[in-house]
């Protein structure tokens, strides 16, 4: 299968609503609910996680389980053509658990899951600001997780919100 998504269709969609709501959510329930046959479903939500359209993960609140100092870390990388060899670098780090390239004052943005601030300071200082290409970095500690979760897609698809 080509590495290129292809569109997205109301099933899929609706797919992609129900595992937004439980992502453990068995492929029966959706069929029964969608009005499909179980291998539609099956096959459709291999196609996107073929297409990394689709990510299951279980997401663990950090301050729960025990990281006491989760952090954004913004950087800005000069020259720019060192911005993709950076963010590998980071994506890397068993601490992140989320690298994204972004616009504006800084060009990659990552949050990092550290035991405790002398294991956060060890992190910035020793493994991030060293990368050649990092000219600076801002770092800000995760208070309290207030959200977990992901926009309605309807906001996508113009549908009435809901699966």
């Amino acid at each position: 299968m080509s590495d290129v998504p292809r569109s997205l269709d109301d099933l899929d969609f609706a797919i992609l609503a129900h595992l937004q709501e439980d992502g453990r959510r068995s492929f029966t329930d959706m069929a029964d609910a969608l009005g499909v046959s179980i291998g539609t479903v099956r096959n459709r939500v291999g196609r996107l996680l073929r297409a990394r359209t689709l990510h299951v993960i279980g997401r663990a609140d950090p301050h729960h389980v025990g990281f006491r100092a989760p952090a954004n870390l913004r950087l800005q990388v000069r020259p720019s053509h060192e911005l993709g060899r950076v963010a590998e670098r980071v994506a890397a780090l068993p601490e992140a658990s989320y690298v994204a390239l972004v616009s504006g004052e800084y060009d990659l943005e990552a949050d990092v899951m550290c035991r405790d601030l002398d294991h956060l300071t060890e992190l910035v200082t020793r493994q991030v600001q060293p990368l050649p290409g990092v000219v600076r970095v801002r770092t800000d500690l995760i208070l309290r997780i207030v959200k977990y979760g992901q926009p309605d897609l309807a906001l996508v698809t113009g549908a009435e919100s809901g699966a």
